[in-house]
């Protein structure tokens, strides 16, 4: 796994600023998910920031291809997964990783902000690890916007109502969550935010 680190590192140095975007790998193009990802992905590319995504189909397709549309580093950080094969058409930066734990310490260590698309026990599982990190004091506080209050706005009532009320979290920890259907939001939520 050190060598697996290591390797990553020297292939992302040089990357400069980029937001990392987690989201299902079965959504199809042409359905709204996939077209809002590629165009927040495409604004935020149009900004001067990469694209950092799990590299594979889906909502990570539409991600790498929206920083295409724009011009901007496309990078794909793909798990070995038997039911995933391959990275996606779009991706300009790919690395392999074997280890889900060295592929976490990427999308961590270069993103000034995650922008978390609807998705399964992946997603959820990537989301989980910044907030970890942040409430914890491990890393500073950086953006976290989940795109799609009819998706995400039971999770945050959830967070709200049952960890928070009954003090498991602090309040203040859901306010590290931002939740929005607007690209436009999206951008403004991560310009905010200064690079790592």
């Amino acid at each position: 796994m050190r060598d697996e680190i290591a390797a990553a590192f020297e292939r992302l140095a040089d990357l400069g600023p980029a937001v990392s975007l987690f989201g299902s790998a079965r959504v199809l193009e042409g359905e709204p998910q996939y077209e809002v990802a590629r165009t927040v992905a495409r604004k935020l590319g149009e900004r001067g920031l990469a694209i950092i995504t799990g590299g594979g189909p889906g909502l990570m397709e539409a991600a790498n291809r929206g920083a295409r549309d724009a011009g901007a580093h496309s990078v794909g950080l793909r798990i070995e997964l038997h039911f995933e094969q391959g990275m996606n058409a779009f991706v300009d930066r790919g690395l392999n990783f074997h280890y889900f734990f060295a592929r976490k310490i990427m999308f961590v260590r270069y993103a000034r902000a995650w922008v978390v698309f609807p998705g399964g026990f992946g997603t959820l599982d990537e989301l989980f690890e910044p907030l970890t990190l942040m409430q914890t004091g491990r890393i500073r506080n950086r953006p976290v916007v989940l795109v799609g209050r009819d998706y995400w706005g039971g999770l945050v009532t959830w967070l709200e109502q049952r960890l928070a009320a009954e003090g498991k979290i602090a309040p203040d920890d859901v306010k590290m969550l931002s939740i929005t259907d607007d690209p436009d939001e999206v951008v403004r939520l991560v310009e905010a935010s200064p690079s790592p």
